[in-house]
């Protein structure tokens, strides 16, 4: 998708025309608040804006936080301790070391620990009145609609865009309000998206990035604590759609640069011709969300197939001394940090642009590899194209080759 794409569905909030309103609370108060609550939740009840009604809303609200890793720390934390009284948590994954750095919700003695069980244990220490429901598995089109149907309200933490898509259908389906956050090295995003009353994530982005062109949090980084300032964003953003008070980011996105402290406010409209929610949506169910964003290029899946060796294949070959050319096409800061042995640095950036294709020889046979294998393929295609025929990529990359060759080497 072209910036001018995007650039045409939003526009500053101060020349958007008209104002934001406050939408109706999206649950009814619970019945009573008790005395033990009432002490813990004082500070909230002595806001008027919040008071004993809004506090009996979050209460009786069902939460759910897709993913317990950057985002999904602060605000299963902070959802916690605001009193929201059930809160879900789905993830799959496990706590590994090279979370907590960002991930405060886990600590060092959960490494190797389900993250939602983690989470689900820091959310009872924060607050024993919460009542926590653990989905310890992959979302996916056969469970998120039952999922998502138990819950008032999504925060949406993941980090990939297959997930955030089908994320936006199942609620745009379900008719469900859910809060979106992004992040990235110093940049981060909020916004809330509900159809009923404004966009949804694909009137801002109907399609997603081509595959390899914008990098994870994995393999670009991200400043620790910019979890916490999106993150607090979106708990804020639910407790103002809980209670109904304020004007919550429904048609508006926040951006903020950590490194300049700015904070910009823009306008996002509805677009009339949305796939999913505009006047003749052409989608109107789940669909394979994998095979729309695609894992890698159509090109670079085709350069891979018959040109993909192993780890333990690569391995073989430098013992035997084979001639080979074998390149990293990380970025440099990664590259820093472990690289395989032997290996040169030309970033995926200055092969596909064309500028390092002259440094490469032609009297031996390039090996290409990244962290997992995606970048390393789409570099695969490129350099292929400009006749290396015989180049090959490596499957997994250096965190296969840490996994399985030489695991003293540091993984991140």
């Amino acid at each position: 998708m072209t910036a001018a794409a995007v650039l045409s569905r939003v526009v500053p909030a101060s020349s958007a025309g008209g104002n934001a309103v406050s939408l109706p609370p999206l649950v009814e108060p619970a019945p009573e608040l008790t005395v033990d609550e009432v002490r813990r939740y004082s500070r909230h009840l002595i806001i008027p804006d919040v008071a004993v009604t809004g506090q009996k809303r979050l209460k009786n609200a069902k939460v759910l936080c897709v993913g317990a890793g950057g985002l999904g720390s602060p605000a299963l934390m902070y959802l916690a301790a605001a009193g929201v009284g059930t809160l879900g948590v789905i993830d799959f994954d496990t706590v590994d070391e090279s979370n907590l750095q960002r991930q405060v919700i886990h600590g060092q003695s959960d490494i190797g620990r389900p993250k939602a069980e983690s989470a689900a244990a820091s959310v009872r220490e924060i607050n024993p009145y919460v009542n926590v429901i653990i989905h310890n598995t992959s979302l996916d089109n056969d469970n998120v609609m039952e999922i998502f149907s138990q819950y008032d309200l999504i925060v949406d933490g993941t980090d990939n865009f297959a997930t955030r898509y089908m994320v936006n259908d199942a609620a745009v389906l379900l008719g469900k309000p859910y809060v979106w956050g992004s992040i990235y090295r110093f940049d981060g995003q909020a916004s809330v998206f509900w159809a009923e009353h404004g966009p949804c994530y694909r009137c801002l982005y109907p399609e997603p990035p081509p595959p390899g062109m914008v990098p994870s949090c994995a393999e670009g980084g991200v400043l620790g604590v910019l979890c916490a300032s999106i993150g607090s964003i979106q708990v804020t953003e639910a407790i103002k759609l809980l209670t109904g008070i304020g004007e919550p980011l429904v048609g508006g996105l926040m951006v903020y640069d950590a490194l300049d402290m700015t904070y910009r406010k823009i306008k996002v409209r509805k677009d009339p011709n949305c796939a999913l929610c505009g006047e003749n949506p052409t989608i109107t169910g789940l669909i394979d969300y994998d095979d729309f964003c695609g894992a890698v290029s159509d090109e670079a899946a085709e350069a891979a197939v018959g040109s993909t060796i192993t780890v333990t294949e690569l391995n073989e070959w430098l013992k035997a001394d084979k001639p080979i050319e074998l390149v990293d096409v990380r970025e440099p800061a990664e590259y820093e940090i472990v690289k395989i042995p032997g290996s040169r640095l030309i970033p995926k950036g200055d092969i596909l642009n064309g500028s390092a294709l002259a440094d490469l020889p032609q009297d031996r046979q390039l090996v290409l590899y990244c962290k997992s294998g995606i970048r390393s393929a789409e570099a695969l295609a490129a350099v292929k194209a400009a006749g290396f025929k015989d180049a090959v990529h490596v499957q997994g990359g250096v965190s296969a080759w840490v996994r399985q060759i030489d695991p003293s080497l540091p993984a991140y």
